[in-house]
């Protein structure tokens, strides 16, 4: 444990530049991974060991409800002044015990913390205690000049309580630190859930077809890439097949009621988001219809539907539904499309390309060569 006076601190702690992000370049990029440890929904967020609030004040930007505990009681007070406003609360006490009472949290987020824990094990348990079931816990740790945390030591420590736990190398990123830096520095976001057979949520898209267009629907309101492009989808809920799912999703959001018999495969699609977990996507393809054109059913999650050509589709789409249309253009049937946690949730033509595509069999299974013994006539073998 290294011994340091905060309150000493508090007067320039800012001044380094990923303390107090004043540099808008340092405090974007925080943002934007701050965006990806973060749940998307609005949660309640507990950052221990504040210092002068600076993540706090990120995570009140994003929409996040958050109490914020120093055991400074200097830097607990800059922290306060920083986040006026923002209905954060910011309390003094010790991160290992925070004084939180029975509250419980979505959200424990901690930087630059845990090294300097006498008892690094008991905080870990006690924090987890303090998450919601399905919490994550967000922590930002290093090791610099031979002193801090090694990112296998503290995922040791971790692994009693979360059976998955993501490793986030930041040393790499500039950005981040206002400088170049040759020491590691890392994240780890641990959920807090018990050890569970792998589970992914199955959803459904509809590529509904006009010749050589294909209807999309603009996001709007769902607290998820609102303002992006993508088509109608949706969830298969509990006790239902795929192709029910896609249909009563087509009637939900654009007003048109399909048959089974009308569907066609498309694209089958494992994929996950930036910081998400993974999810099968299951694309159906359908003729439009004159006589039953789509409407916006839901405005309040949609803005707009229109048409757009395969062969010249916008930028502003879902990066996984883009990279499944441009699939299903090509001839593929099978993808996988995993986004790296620092990839955006937008199309980016200017990043690598997370798509790859799985080939199907070329052969008929009829058309396989017979495998084991060959017994040509049941006669003949019984007389052997």
């Amino acid at each position: 444990m290294t011994t340091i006076d905060w309150d000493a601190a508090a007067d320039s702690f800012d001044h380094e530049p990923d303390h107090g992000l004043l540099d808008p370049a340092v405090r974007n990029a925080w943002a934007r991974r701050m965006e990806t440890w973060l749940p998307t929904a609005r949660s309640a967020v507990l950052d221990l060991g504040c210092g002068t609030g600076s993540l706090a004040l990120l995570a009140a930007g994003q929409g996040h409800r958050v109490t914020a505990v120093d055991r400074s009681p200097r830097m607990a007070a800059r922290a306060r002044a920083k986040l006026a406003g923002t209905g954060a609360e910011v309390l003094v006490g010790d991160a290992a015990r925070p004084p939180v009472g029975p509250r419980r949290f979505d959200v424990i987020l901690a930087r630059h913390v845990v090294w300097l824990l006498p008892d690094p094990e008991a905080a870990l348990r006690h924090w987890f205690s303090l998450l919601r079931p399905g919490g994550r816990l967000v922590l930002i740790e290093g090791v610099w000049g031979g002193t801090g945390l090694s990112a296998a030591r503290l995922t040791a420590l971790l692994a009693p309580f979360a059976e998955r736990i993501h490793h986030e190398p930041l040393s790499g990123d500039a950005r981040l630190w206002g400088k170049e830096v040759d020491d590691d520095r890392y994240a780890l976001v641990a959920r807090a859930e018990p050890p569970h057979r792998h589970t992914e949520v199955v959803d459904v898209h509809l590529l509904l077809r006009r010749g050589p267009e294909v209807l999309l629907a603009r996001r709007a309101g769902t607290g998820y890439a609102d303002g992006l492009l993508h088509a109608p989808s949706g969830h298969a809920e509990d006790g239902e097949d795929v192709r029910e799912a896609v249909i009563r999703e087509a009637a939900e959001e654009i007003g048109v009621e399909l048959d089974p018999d009308e569907l066609r495969v498309a694209l089958v699609m494992q994929h996950r988001g930036p910081g998400g977990d993974p999810r099968m996507g299951w694309f159906f393809e359908a003729e439009y219809d004159p006589e039953r054109p789509p409407r916006n059913a839901e405005p309040e999650k949609c803005s707009e539907l229109a048409w757009y050509r395969l062969d010249a589709l916008p930028d502003d789409m879902v990066a996984y539904c883009r990279a499944g249309l441009d699939g299903y253009r090509a001839g593929e049937r099978f993808l996988i499309h995993w986004h790296q946690d620092g990839d955006t949730v937008a199309h980016d033509p200017g990043r690598i390309a997370r798509a790859v595509p799985l080939p199907a069999s070329a052969v008929p299974a009829a058309q396989l060569p017979h495998i084991g013994p060959r017994v040509p006539d049941l006669a003949e073998a019984e007389a052997d």
